[in-house]
């Protein structure tokens, strides 16, 4: 059966969003804490997405669906992010979130097999293993590693098990349902668990600048709605290892975006390493 042509460039579309987002959100942070920045971002999510329900009418996930759909939401949107966005702020480079998160691919190939009974090939390996050496190269060549806050690493460390918690229970569990109710239902439990944070510890403060409209904007529209539904069709559509694989492709991803809007310059081995990641993404995804 012939796939459909969205679902044929949803990899494309997913990658380039989502690692966009990295860069962005380092900006955000210049003008928000953490959980204020989440919790906007949910918030103002959840109030575009609620006036479409009446308009649009969709069936809404009752019961057990709409269960499971609000635990991806909170591994995602609380667990991942919320503790991506902590590791940044106490001080880890990103060169240290992202080696950690990298090993995402890797854990959900070790789980697949008795969680979801997916078998990953040898080939599958081997671009896995590619994908991991080119990604590690990226990161190195930009950044240094080494003296990273403890509480911070721990932080990241809780987030690449969020993230590769959440895609196996999508997996496993997930249902396809209309994206208006399944982002509404997600958002609406990352902004419950965020927002008493933000007031308790941030005070929900901001600096209401441009910038950070724009920033808001482009997390809310780009990663939000559009990458997160992206992510789920193609994990429920897919094989979970093939999907996972497309993260070994956000590292280099986001340093080529952070040039131009970090000022973080790539570095010659860094380009080789995009090149490596590249191939084993290939492979893995045959």
């Amino acid at each position: 059966m012939t796939k459909p042509l969205w679902l044929t460039a949803a990899p494309v579309i997913f990658l380039l969003l989502w690692s966009a987002g990295f860069a962005v959100a380092k900006i955000g942070l210049l003008h928000a804490g953490p959980f204020t920045l989440l919790a906007l971002r949910y918030l103002i999510a959840v109030l575009v997405l609620l006036p479409l329900v009446p308009i649009l009418k969709p069936d809404l996930p009752k019961g057990r669906a709409a269960l499971d759909i609000a635990v991806t939401g909170f591994l995602i949107q609380v667990g991942y992010f919320g503790l991506c966005y902590i590791a940044f702020k106490t001080g880890v480079s990103a060169g240290g979130v992202a080696i950690i998160v990298c090993l995402q691919p890797i854990l959900v190939s070790l789980i697949a097999p008795w969680m979801v009974g997916e078998r990953v090939s040898r080939l599958r390996w081997i671009g896995l293993a590619l994908g991991l050496s080119g990604a590690l190269t990226v990161i190195l060549a930009r950044s240094g590693v080494a003296h990273e806050p403890p509480l911070g690493v721990l932080a990241a460390v809780g987030g690449l098990i969020g993230m590769t918690a959440a895609t196996l229970y999508e997996k496993r569990f997930g249902v396809t349902t209309h994206p208006v109710p399944a982002n509404l239902i997600q958002y609406a439990v990352g902004a419950a668990f965020t927002l008493p944070v933000a007031l308790a510890a941030e005070g929900l403060q901001a600096d209401w600048t441009p910038e950070l409209f724009g920033v808001l904007a482009y997390l809310i529209i780009g990663n939000s709605l559009v990458a997160i539904t992206l992510l789920l069709a193609m994990i429920r559509a897919g094989e979970v290892a093939r999907v996972s694989a497309l993260f070994y492709l956000v590292p280099p991803l986001s340093a080529l975006f952070a040039w131009p809007l970090l000022g973080e310059a790539m570095p010659p081995l860094a380009w080789a390493g995009m090149a490596l990641a590249g191939i084993g993404v290939a492979l893995a995804r045959r």
